[in-house]
């Protein structure tokens, strides 16, 4: 059996002859293939020619050759299929609010997307970042920083309602916008660096029986002339996700704390708790990334972050003199479920 035509379609022919014997041929008997007789001898005229050739298409097709023909037809469609379509392995993200970006609470419970200082970043090679236990984070590729979670989430938003794995379509003007950033062209600069950090980064994170290894973002491509780009978000990022395994961030809230990176860490990390339980300062500078090596000047900067945490978002906080810090947050309607359904379990009030 031979695959033939363009793209290799089969067409329902098979390759050896099917004809009768010449021998056979100048019979007057029932020829194979259930032909009657066909007056005349050796070679046939057109019309009988074209006879037999009707009859053998009428003839039924074996199992296997009917199972080429449908891979082959699969095969001519994939090969029609316009450039650009959606294809059929998009994974759908959970549908948060509008309003929020649903980011895996792995992520924002560790130093991935860290306190970074403005400057050179560092290439990290398999650095294992930190996080809270239960998390481990393995991380290749340029260090990540708070406005590269900005893009990330963003791209996340995107992906929500076409899915995983579909190709994202819009314009640098449109991004950069979303996530409230001029449209300058030295804007447009850092976007292009920022898609391409995201794109060189490799993580291996592992969240209890979750787990995902691969790019960060998948790949995409840009026509520089009309500021069009396409990505594509790895369908394995699911995994990360499950029933619990992400939060979701008010948007808002965060965009009002630009510029101030570890207020921004912050309000992801406590985003992802329902109801927060005291954490050591210490614990939060190891946490965040911080590249304040003082834990004194740190304590500082943690302050001051707290404060402008709380003008955003009306959470209430203090540190006590065990330097434990107690953050006190309405939980979201999915969190408050999650606490009814904790305490009902496991005997809490």
């Amino acid at each position: 059996m031979a695959l033939i035509g363009h793209s290799g379609v089969y067409l329902g022919f098979a390759t050896h002859d099917h004809r009768p014997h010449r021998s056979a041929r100048t019979g007057t008997g029932n020829l194979d293939h259930g032909r009657t007789d066909q007056a005349g001898t050796w070679p046939w005229s057109a019309s009988q020619e074209s006879d037999w050739r009707v009859g053998l298409m009428r003839q039924k097709r074996t199992f296997e050759e009917n199972l080429a023909l449908a891979k082959a037809r699969v095969q001519q469609a994939a090969a029609l299929q316009p450039v650009g379509a959606n294809r059929s392995l998009d994974v759908q993200l959970p549908l948060w609010a509008e309003v929020c970006r649903g980011v895996p609470n792995s992520v924002l419970r560790s130093a991935l997307f860290g306190v970074v200082r403005r400057g050179p970043r560092s290439f990290q090679q398999r650095v294992q970042k930190a996080s809270v236990d239960g998390v481990k984070i393995i991380h290749t590729g340029p260090q990540l920083d708070q406005a590269d979670l900005d893009v990330w989430e963003q791209a996340l938003q995107l992906a929500r309602t076409g899915g995983l794995g579909c190709r994202i379509q819009f314009t640098a003007s449109q991004f950069l916008k979303s996530i409230g950033r001029g449209n300058g062209k030295s804007q447009h600069e850092w976007l292009k660096g920022a898609f391409a950090r995201l794109a060189a980064s490799v993580v291996e994170i592992k969240d209890a029986h979750r787990a995902y290894f691969g790019a960060i973002l998948s790949h995409g491509g840009r026509d520089d002339q009309s500021g069009r780009y396409v990505i594509e978000m790895n369908p394995k990022l699911i995994e990360l996700y499950g029933l619990d395994g992400w939060s979701s961030v008010e948007f808002g809230q965060r965009m009002a704390l630009k510029k101030r990176p570890l207020a921004q860490w912050l309000h992801g990390y406590y985003s992802s708790h329902a109801k927060p339980f005291p954490v050591k300062v210490d614990t939060l500078h190891r946490l965040c990334g911080s590249q304040n090596s003082a834990i004194k000047g740190f304590k500082q900067d943690l302050k001051s972050a707290l404060e402008r945490l709380e003008e955003v978002t009306h959470w209430t906080w203090k540190i006590d003199a065990s330097d434990l810090v107690h953050l006190s947050k309405l939980p979201t309607a999915s969190q408050s479920r999650h606490l009814l359904k904790r305490g009902r379990f496991r005997g809490l009030p």
